[in-house]
């Protein structure tokens, strides 16, 4: 894939794990971040913000300073003297010996100006994520090398990665495409005046079908008359590449989904954190899952009222509820839970 997108919503499990589940065997809850430093990944920002490739990431890289003052340039040199000191730091050790106060961060709470300044080399490409600490990020340094300043080496570079979105979220709608490729500008702020042009290259090289008034895209080694829905259910990730993209779910499935975490409860239709029930080629309903004193636990909502009557239904249904179980490492399933 080149890229997972990362959130860290928990409910019943992280976006990432959710998400890798699906395609990795024997995947459990927390393999990514137990297995991180092993891997060749990095936590990094593409269409969203998420684990990369090494590959990937080496495409998006040096992004270009942001304009500073004086003052701000020497704290933020102060600082990665004291992670290249250090070799590895947590957060709370840069807070300790800096402490720099509080400043209002992107969600309109308060962050520590040491964990800003943080993400913001990190993002830079200054600093790399090492390892996690409950959920917390625990930085070294890191230099990446110059980018080709060329314009042959700039246009290989952006359509490599765009290469990399289309193989993840394709087919997708026109509308779509052109959403998903221009938010490559936070991934290459360096040459987001090129992005619009490598849209246009990136039209050129893929298949396009119209379909009820609607043009389509996907890579021209894919053919989708040979695509065969395959007898399994599944629960996905809100974030999954194959619900991902709420303009697409609508015009394939005729339903809208809405992540709802986020939402007041009062208004909530799904739940809290609704995972898309998927069955064979369609999206058909929704799971909100859990485990209550090491029990799993599941209820499911469907869009036209009830589930198939299909004993191949309920035999795929109690699969994949008994797959969520050992995945998230639960001991058991509550009453009426992962049976046929």
């Amino acid at each position: 894939m080149g890229f997972v997108q990362a959130d860290p919503i928990r409910a019943p499990a992280r976006a990432q794990d959710l998400i890798l589940r699906h395609r990795v065997e024997a995947y459990r809850t927390g393999d990514l971040e137990r297995r991180y430093g092993s891997l060749e990944i990095e936590e990094d920002y593409f269409v969203n913000y998420g684990y990369v490739t090494r590959a990937v990431q080496a495409l998006m890289h040096p992004r270009p300073d942001r304009p500073e003052s004086v003052a701000e340039r020497k704290k933020e040199q102060m600082l990665l003297d004291f992670v290249a000191e250090r070799g590895v730091v947590h957060p709370r050790e840069v807070e300790e010996r800096f402490a720099h106060g509080r400043v209002r961060n992107y969600w309109g709470g308060s962050s520590h100006a040491t964990t800003q300044m943080l993400e913001a080399l990190h993002y830079r490409g200054q600093l790399r994520v090492t390892r996690r600490e409950k959920g917390i990020r625990v930085y070294s340094t890191h230099r990446h090398e110059l980018a080709p300043l060329d314009e042959a080496g700039r246009r290989a570079r952006i359509d490599a990665l765009m290469d990399v979105v289309v193989n993840i979220y394709v087919p997708l709608p026109g509308a779509s495409l052109s959403y998903y490729l221009r938010r490559l500008r936070s991934a290459v702020p360096q040459w987001e005046e090129e992005i619009a042009a490598a849209l246009r290259r990136a039209q050129e090289r893929l298949t396009r079908a119209r379909v009820e008034g609607v043009d389509w895209y996907w890579p021209n080694e894919n053919n989708p008359k040979r695509a065969r829905a395959p007898e399994t259910v599944r629960l996905l990730a809100p974030f999954d590449p194959v619900v991902h993209d709420r303009r697409r779910f609508e015009l394939l499935w005729g339903w809208v989904y809405r992540f709802e975490a986020y939402t007041p409860t009062p208004k909530r239709k799904l739940g809290y954190y609704a995972l898309p029930l998927l069955w064979r080629d369609r999206v058909i309903g929704w799971g909100n899952l859990a485990v209550k004193d090491g029990a799993f636990t599941a209820e499911l909502g469907y869009t036209v009222g009830q589930p198939p009557r299909e004993r191949a239904f309920k035999r795929e249904l109690a699969a994949e509820l008994e797959r969520m179980r050992i995945f998230l490492g639960a001991k058991s399933c509550a009453p009426g839970q992962c049976k046929s």
